[in-house]
């Protein structure tokens, strides 16, 4: 394989940098603006609970409260939001939330705590892409329930990602390294005695560690374990297609919970598929070859009004309208 040239590696970077950058969803003025249709848990009690495999920052915890380093333990804690003042008209954007504090922080038997905390409601679980610091994972958490109007808990399982637009490959390794936590936290909610329903929302690259982790806990605990996972939504899932192919093929009837919001003119997926090899990646796929695999598919292709059309689910209410649609169908 012959090696790029200086200006080619600089042209690939700036490249990777305009269409990766959609993963942090800092561009919240894209599509309509975000009006729910019913007052979402987090406008009474704006907290989201929090299960993490990175790092701490500080003794006792301060911000940015945890870092892109790996955690050897799943860590629980309690963010506390600033909700954006819906007092005056106009859009809501990431900006408009912000984390005030996060506390009531449990390193031992985190995934019980999680799942104590939540007892007895449903729960939306997001799941963050590449490039994402904690702030931004959990503003999204925050705006993704809010823009949905979802009344159960708000969730985020937040992996240690580096942040830097440079750390695609190492992202790739952290979210892989995430698997067992995330397997715990959603065994511990499937065990919870009295739980609600658990509908995961995953992003990007976090589509791919959800998949995964979603077969190994069939292969582990077989359908009983996954009776109480609701609605899958895999946003442009930057998954290589027939990696997806085979694990959906694994987790059998219980395929039928994924709804993948799909989009042909996703830059950044472009740019993904390109770093590896030419292969197309899951949500940039034809729906026809989506659908074949026993999932439901949302095209968002004429949705976004973008140059990177990655973040829609959560800057476009049409498509917060399908999660929304998936999730009710699933309870």
């Amino acid at each position: 394989m012959p090696f790029f040239s200086r200006t080619a590696r600089l042209a690939l970077a700036g490249l990777m940098t305009l269409a990766l950058a959609g993963c942090i969803g800092s561009d919240g003025d894209v599509g309509s603006p975000l009006v729910p249709q019913r007052a979402a848990a987090l406008s009474r009690d704006p907290t989201v609970f929090v299960a993490t495999t990175r790092l701490p920052v500080g003794n006792p915890l301060q911000a940015p409260w945890f870092s892109a380093q790996r955690s050897p333990d799943l860590i629980f804690a309690k963010a506390n939001m600033k909700a954006p003042d819906r007092s005056m008209l106009g859009r809501v954007t990431l900006s408009d939330w912000d984390i005030r504090s996060v506390d009531d922080v449990v390193r031992k038997r985190a995934a019980q705590a999680f799942a104590q905390e939540a007892l007895g409601q449903d729960v939306v679980l997001y799941i963050h892409g590449y490039r994402e610091s904690f702030e931004t994972a959990t503003v999204s958490a925050a705006q993704l329930s809010s823009g949905i109007g979802f009344t159960g808990v708000t969730g985020l399982f937040t992996w240690p990602s580096a942040g830097s637009t440079f750390s695609y490959v190492s992202d790739r390794e952290s979210a892989m390294w995430s698997r067992d936590a995330l397997q715990d936290l959603l065994t511990a909610l499937a065990n919870s005695p009295s739980g609600g329903r658990v509908h995961i929302v995953a992003h990007s690259m976090g589509t791919l560690l959800t998949l995964e982790t979603l077969r190994m806990l069939r292969a582990s605990g077989g359908e009983s374990a996954m009776s109480r996972i609701g609605a899958v939504v895999l946003a442009a899932p930057d998954i290589d297609i027939d990696l997806f192919a085979r694990g959906v093929e694994h987790l059998g009837a219980d395929a039928q919970k994924i709804t993948v919001i799909s989009s042909t003119n996703d830059r950044a997926l472009a740019v993904s598929s390109r770093l590896a090899g030419g292969i197309v990646r899951a949500g940039a796929a034809d729906r026809g070859r989506l659908e074949e695999l026993g999932v439901k598919v949302a095209d968002a292709s004429d949705f976004g009004g973008g140059i990177i059309n990655h973040d829609l689910f959560l800057s476009n209410k049409d498509v917060q309208q399908v999660i929304k649609r998936a999730i009710e169908r699933a309870r």
